[in-house]
């Protein structure tokens, strides 16, 4: 697929016919996803299923429709993040000719970054967050209730808090490109690093999580997150806005 480059001048429906052309590869990869999720969606529920008590790892369904819906919804999310990639390929392409060609190659190293630390954070929810959250929610009070766990709840609340805790570990992200912007600068950030990690905390009550265990692991990530981001914030400072001597610009 031809991409116009920086500076390229287009007519409106050209603009038109690349926006549709990159819209149907998004729609066909989201399909495909979702196909390729569908055909493996018992090992994804099973994957999503992991955390549970060994007692409660085939959640309950009320209806005769909740278990094809609940696999559809599963099946969707995983395809999805499947086609995650392309979607997100096919929206940098479609964007990028309107920056010039160094600032488009900081912004693929940024997306680059950001992709690698979004894994991390689903690597660190599902490994750690998740399965904290679901023994306390599940031994909360189990002397007087009997506690089932039903599917569409669950699934729900765990795919949110994976995706949850994925965004989280976007904030270095956001820090730099502030810098980077020049909207603030790495020494603003250190002086006001209390301030900072009270925002965090505020954040981080404020992201779903229905129990105390999990704000708590998404709070801890943010503030340490907050913390690397000042300092790679004052190492990249320095070479972003490093002064040209002035043999280059002759």
């Amino acid at each position: 697929m031809r991409r116009l480059q920086h500076g390229q001048s287009a007519e409106l429906v050209e603009h038109l016919d690349e926006f549709r052309t990159r819209l149907i590869v998004s729609v066909i990869a989201v399909a495909a996803g979702f196909a390729i999720a569908y055909i493996f969606h018992a090992r994804v529920i099973g994957w999503l299923n992991q955390p549970l008590p060994a007692d409660h790892r085939r959640p309950v369904t009320f209806g005769i429709a909740e278990p094809f819906m609940t696999s559809m919804k599963v099946s969707l999310a995983a395809g999805f993040a499947l086609a995650l990639p392309v979607v997100l390929w096919q929206v940098w392409a479609y964007l990028a000719p309107a920056f010039e060609h160094r600032l488009q190659r900081t912004l693929a190293a940024f997306v680059a970054f950001a992709s690698g630390l979004f894994v991390l954070g689903l690597a660190f929810a599902y490994r750690v967050v998740l399965p904290a959250a679901v023994h306390f929610l599940t031994n909360y009070d189990n002397n007087l209730y009997n506690v089932q766990v039903r599917a569409q709840n669950y699934y729900s609340f765990a795919l949110t808090v994976l995706v949850a805790i994925g965004l989280v570990f976007e904030i270095p992200i956001f820090v730099l490109a502030l810098v980077r912007l020049r909207v603030t600068t790495s020494a603003k950030l250190r002086r006001s690093w209390r301030v900072g990690l009270a925002v965090m905390a505020v954040i981080g009550a404020a992201l779903p999580g229905l129990d105390p265990v999990t704000t708590l692991m998404e709070m801890l990530p943010l503030m340490g997150l907050y913390l690397l981001s000042v300092g790679l914030a004052t190492l990249l400072e320095r070479r972003w806005f490093a002064p040209v001597p002035a043999g280059l610009l002759e």
